[in-house]
C-alpha cells in the first residue's frame, strides 16, 4: 500500500473505534491511509522490528471493512487475498509480509509493504491536459506488464482502476486484490467473494459485460486497463460509450489497438493484454496499420 499525501475530503487519518490501536501485539496503527469497498488500509508501526533497531519499522496493515468484518467468513475472505498477494511475486506487484489474528479482539489483518508515491487517481487530478505520452508510456507498459505476469500466474486481479495503481520513482504497482481470482488449483480452492455481496465493480472500469453478470476474464481486466489508459491520457474520468475518439496525448499509431481493447462487446474485444502491450510501446506506424486491418 501506499503512503502519500492525504486528499481534501479523504478519511484524513481517523482510526475506527471498533479497532484498537494496537494489534497482533506489535502493531500500532498511526493513520488511514486508504478505504474501499471491502477494507480499510492503516499505517502502522511494527513495534517489535523497531525495538531490534529497524531503521524504517512501518507498514501498510490491512483489515475488513465493517460490512464485511461481520460475516462469518470474514477472516477466510481477508485471508484468501493475502495468500492470492503473496503467491505472486513481480516488481510491479505490492509485497505481503504476514496474516494474523488479534486474538482480544478477534480482528482479523495482514501487512504489506508501505509504498511511496501516489495512486494513478491522484495523477488524473494534477494533469487535467492529460498525462504527457512519454511517462504515460511507462505507465501503461508497466500495468500491463504487471496484468499479463499475474495472469499467466492462473489470477485475474478483479478491480483494475486508478486506485489500485500506484505510480512511484520506479514506476507502477498493481496492488488490492480483495476481488482477485484464482483459475487453477490449489490458489483456486480458497474461498472467493460473492460480488453481489456489496457493489463490487467500479462503473467507469468495470467491462460491460461484468455488470450484465458475467464473470471475471482475462478480456475484461484488457478493457479496464484499457479504460485506464484512455481516461489518462484524456486528463480526467470518461464513462462507457464517450471513449470513441483518440485522445489528445495518444499517438495516433496507438488508437487502433487501444480501440479494439475498449470495445464493450467481449466477442469483439479481440486483442490480449500482450499485444496492447506491444502497441503502447511500439513507435513504428505499421502497428497502427496492422491492429486497423484486424
Amino acid at each position: 500500500m501506499m503512503e502519500n499525501q492525504p486528499q481534501p475530503g479523504a478519511c484524513a487519518a481517523l482510526i475506527s473505534s471498533s479497532l484498537p490501536m494496537l494489534l497482533g501485539g506489535r502493531y500500532r496503527l498511526e493513520r488511514v491511509l486508504g478505504e474501499g469497498g471491502m477494507g480499510i488500509v492503516y499505517r502502522a508501526r511494527d513495534l517489535l522490528h523497531e525495538q531490534f533497531g529497524e531503521p524504517r519499522p512501518l507498514v501498510a496493515l490491512k483489515v475488513l471493512g465493517e460490512s464485511l468484518a461481520q460475516s462469518q467468513d470474514a477472516h477466510l475472505l481477508l485471508y484468501k487475498e493475502f495468500s492470492l498477494t503473496r503467491s505472486l511475486g513481480h516488481a510491479r506487484v505490492v509485497r505481503v509480509f504476514s496474516f494474523d489474528v488479534d486474538t482480544a479482539s478477534e480482528v482479523a489483518f495482514f501487512t504489506m509493504e508501505l509504498m511511496s508515491g501516489a495512486t494513478l487517481d491522484q495523477l488524473l487530478f494534477d494533469c487535467p491536459r492529460g498525462v504527457p505520452w512519454q511517462e504515460l508510456r511507462r505507465i501503461a507498459t508497466g500495468l500491463l506488464d504487471a496484468l499479463g505476469y499475474i495472469h499467466r500466474q492462473g489470477v485475474l486481479h478483479g478491480d483494475v482502476k486508478p486506485s489500485n495503481v500506484m505510480l512511484g520513482d520506479d514506476g507502477v504497482r498493481l496492488f488490492d486484490f480483495g476481488l482477485a481470482q484464482a483459475l487453477a488449483p490449489p490458489l483456486s480452492g480458497l474461498p472467493a467473494l460473492n460480488p453481489q455481496r456489496f457493489t463490487a465493480w467500479t462503473p467507469a472500469y468495470a467491462a460491460p459485460e461484468l455488470l450484465d453478470g458475467a464473470p471475471l476474464s482475462a478480456s475484461s481486466e484488457v478493457y479496464g486497463a484499457a479504460c485506464l489508459v484512455y481516461d489518462l491520457a484524456l486528463g480526467r474520468r470518461s464513462t462507457q460509450g464517450a471513449r470513441l475518439a483518440p485522445p489528445r496525448q495518444l499517438p495516433r499509431r496507438c488508437w487502433p489497438a487501444l480501440k479494439i481493447a475498449l470495445n464493450g462487446d467481449p466477442q469483439r474485444r479481440t486483442i490480449t493484454l500482450d499485444e496492447l502491450q506491444v502497441a503502447m510501446q511500439c513507435e513504428h506506424s505499421v502497428v497502427g496499420r496492422w491492429f486497423a486491418a484486424r
